[in-house]
C-alpha cells in the first residue's frame, strides 16, 4: 500500500523515529572524482536545514532497496535504472525495532537531478567535504562507518 508507512514510531523513552515500517536512504556514488549525493532538507521537514542522504518512510510491501530507490526518485529526479545497488547497511535500531538501512549504489554518469519540496537543494559533495557541512545528527553519527564501507 503506498504511503502506509508514513507515521512515528516511538521509543519508550519518547524518542521518535519517521517510518512505521523503518526507513532507508540511498547512499549513491558517483567517481572522477569520488562525491556522494545529498539533499539539503527543507526547513519544515524533521531536522530541516541539514544535510542527509535522499531518503525516508518504508511501506509495508517495500525492502529497504525498493524505498530508498523510490525516495531518491521522488525527492531528487534520480531514475532507479541510472543506479546500480550495490549492498544494504543497517545502520540504527530503535529499542522499539525501528531501523535504518543505508542502501549503498553507485552510478556510471551523473545524471540530471530535480529536488522537490522535500529539498532546498542537491548536491554531489567529495566524500571529503563531506563532514564540513551542517549534517543530519543521525547521518553524521553513521558518516565515520559509511565512509569505511564506500
Amino acid at each position: 500500500m503506498n504511503g502506509d508507512g508514513n507515521g512515528w514510531v516511538f521509543d519508550p523513552d519518547g524518542s521518535r523515529f519517521w517510518g512505521r515500517f523503518g526507513a532507508a536512504g540511498l547512499l549513491v556514488r558517483a567517481d572522477d572524482p569520488a562525491a556522494i549525493l545529498l539533499q539539503h532538507r527543507a526547513a519544515w521537514s524533521h531536522q530541516g536545514g541539514t544535510w542527509a542522504l535522499p531518503g525516508g518512510a518504508r511501506d509495508s510491501h517495500e525492502t529497504a532497496s525498493e524505498a530508498a530507490l523510490r525516495e531518491a526518485y521522488e525527492e531528487a529526479g534520480l531514475r532507479p535504472g541510472d543506479v546500480e545497488v550495490l549492498r544494504e547497511v543497517e545502520t540504527a535500531r530503535s529499542v522499539a525495532g525501528w531501523t535504518y538501512t543505508t542502501v549503498f549504489a553507485r552510478v556510471a554518469e551523473r545524471p540530471r537531478l530535480t529536488p522537490n519540496a522535500e529539498s532546498t537543494a542537491l548536491e554531489w559533495v567529495p566524500v571529503d567535504e563531506v563532514p564540513d557541512l551542517l549534517l543530519h545528527p543521525a547521518f553524521a553519527a553513521a558518516w565515520p562507518s559509511l565512509r569505511a564501507l564506500l
